[in-house]
C-alpha cells in the first residue's frame, strides 16, 4: 500500500489512499461506513488510515507490559436461556477482539474475524472517552482554566448560538440542551448531515452545521447523546493547547504510557480529528487505554489527570431513569459521566457495531471488545454484550 503525504504536523502526518487494495483479493470499502456490508466492515473497521484521512498516533520507545496470567479464564453463562462461550459469543456476536485484563495481567484474549493481534480495529464512538480525558489533561496543563467556561470563550464562532451560553461541562455530559437527532441510519439525521456540512468560508464545518441548530431545552436539565458537541469538544481542545488532538494524545498518553503501536486518528475535511469517532488502535491498545484510567491517569510516572479526575469523570452526572423492570433505556447503563457511560459497578467507553473499553475499579479489571455488528446499535447484540463483560468480569475475580 503506498501513501501520498499531505501535510506534515511534527511527527504527525496527514495521510491520503492512493491504492485500492487492502491484502491480496481485498478490495477497500468506499463511502459512508454506516451502509456497509458485514464484509466490507471485516476489511474496513481493521484498514480506516488506508480509506480516510488521518492523523498518526506516534508510540514511543518503551512498552507498558501486559503480561500473560498463569491462569487464563473461561467464561460460560447463560443469555436468554442459551449456553454461552467465548467461542459461540464471538462467533454469534461478529467480534474481532476480546482481551480481558485483571490487575494488568491478560486473562483472556482471542481474535475474530480474521483479525490479528497486530491489526488495529476502528474506535468508533469509544475515541469520545479519550476526547474527555484529554479535556482533563489540558486543565492539568493549564490550557483550560474551568469547565464551567463557556465553549464560545474557545470557539467563537458559537457566539449568537445556541452554544453560546453552553459550558464546557455541559458538553461533556451530553446535556446542553440544543436540538439533536442521533439516529445512524436516517440519512436526514443531524448526526449523518453534520459530517457533510459545507463549510463557510474560515469555519470549520462541523461548527457551521452545529451553530445553526435550534435550542430545545435549558442547558443541564436534559441528556441527549450528541456525536456533533463530541466533535465541538475536540476542536476546542485542540485549540487550547495549540495542537492537534493525534500529537496531544501521543505527548500525554501513548508515549510515556508505552502503548504497542502507532495508531490512527480520522479527520474532516479542514484536517482536524473528530473529537466524537474514530481512532484506529490494537485491541490491546484498547485495553492499555483502560488500564491507564484504573490507573488514575498516570503515565510513566507522571501524573497526566488532575487529581479526582477519573473518580469525577467515571461518576453520574446525568443520572438515566429506570423503568418498571428496573432498566433504563440504555440498558445496565445507570447514567452518563464526561464521555463515559457509567454502570452500576463500573463505566465504559461505548462505540456503535461492538467497540467498548469496560474499566472495573473495584475489581481492577479492564476489558475491551471490537466487534462488527450488522447494525449501528441493536438491543439484542448490546444486551448480549452486557452479559459476556460481566460473565467475563466475574469469571477473572473469581480466579483471583
Amino acid at each position: 500500500m503506498k501513501y501520498a503525504v499531505v501535510a506534515s504536523l511534527g511527527a504527525l502526518s496527514m495521510l491520503w489512499p492512493i491504492a485500492v487494495a487492502a491484502q491480496e483479493g481485498e478490495v477497500l470499502p468506499s463511502g459512508d461506513s454506516i451502509l456497509w456490508t458485514p464484509e466490507q466492515q471485516v476489511i474496513g473497521f481493521r484498514a480506516i488510515e488506508k480509506i480516510k484521512p488521518v492523523h498518526v498516533v506516534r508510540r514511543g520507545t518503551n512498552v507498558h507490559p501486559l503480561p500473560k496470567a498463569a491462569h487464563q479464564i473461561s467464561p460460560r453463562w447463560i443469555s436468554r436461556g442459551q449456553a454461552m462461550d467465548v467461542d459461540r459469543y464471538m462467533r454469534e456476536r461478529r467480534t474481532s477482539g476480546v482481551i480481558v485484563l485483571r490487575d494488568g495481567e491478560v486473562v483472556l484474549e482471542r481474535y475474530g474475524l480474521g483479525r490479528k493481534e497486530t491489526d488495529g480495529w476502528i474506535s468508533m464512538s469509544v475515541a469520545k472517552s479519550v476526547t474527555s480525558t484529554l479535556i482533563g489533561a489540558a486543565i492539568k496543563d493549564g490550557y483550560i482554566k474551568s469547565l464551567d467556561a463557556p465553549v464560545s470563550d474557545y470557539i467563537h464562532e458559537l457566539k449568537a448560538s445556541a452554544y453560546e451560553v453552553v459550558s464546557i461541562r455541559q458538553l461533556l455530559t451530553m446535556s446542553s440542551g440544543v436540538k439533536w437527532n442521533e439516529d445512524y441510519v436516517d440519512r436526514n439525521s443531524d448526526v449523518n448531515l453534520h459530517y457533510n456540512a459545507i463549510s463557510e468560508s474560515g469555519v470549520n464545518p462541523i461548527v457551521s452545521y452545529m451553530r445553526r441548530l435550534p435550542r430545545a431545552d435549558e442547558p443541564g436539565t436534559k441528556f441527549v447523546y450528541n456525536t456533533g458537541e463530541t466533535d465541538l469538544v475536540g476542536l476546542l481542545l485542540t485549540r487550547a493547547v495549540g495542537k492537534s488532538m493525534a500529537e496531544y494524545l501521543s505527548e500525554k498518553i501513548w508515549r510515556p504510557y508505552g502503548m504497542e503501536s502507532d495508531a490512527v486518528w480520522q479527520v474532516d475535511p479542514s484536517g482536524q480529528e473528530y473529537g466524537g469517532c474514530c481512532i484506529s488502535a490494537t485491541l490491546r491498545d484498547y485495553a492499555r487505554i483502560g488500564q491507564f484510567i484504573l490507573d488514575g491517569g498516570e503515565a510513566g510516572g507522571v501524573q497526566v489527570l488532575p487529581p479526582g479526575w477519573v473518580q469525577d469523570a467515571t461518576s453520574v452526572h446525568m443520572k438515566f431513569a429506570p423503568n418498571a423492570a428496573g432498566k433504563t433505556h440504555n440498558g445496565r447503563r445507570i447514567g452518563y459521566g464526561y464521555f463515559w457511560w457509567i454502570y452500576d459497578n463500573g463505566y465504559a467507553g461505548s462505540g456503535i457495531f461492538g467497540q467498548n473499553i469496560f474499566v472495573y475499579p473495584k475489581d481492577k479489571v479492564v476489558i475491551a471488545i471490537n466487534s462488527a455488528w450488522p447494525k449501528p446499535t441493536d438491543s439484542e447484540y448490546s444486551e448480549a454484550r452486557d452479559a459476556f463483560a460481566e460473565a467475563s468480569r466475574a469469571a477473572a475475580v473469581a480466579e483471583r
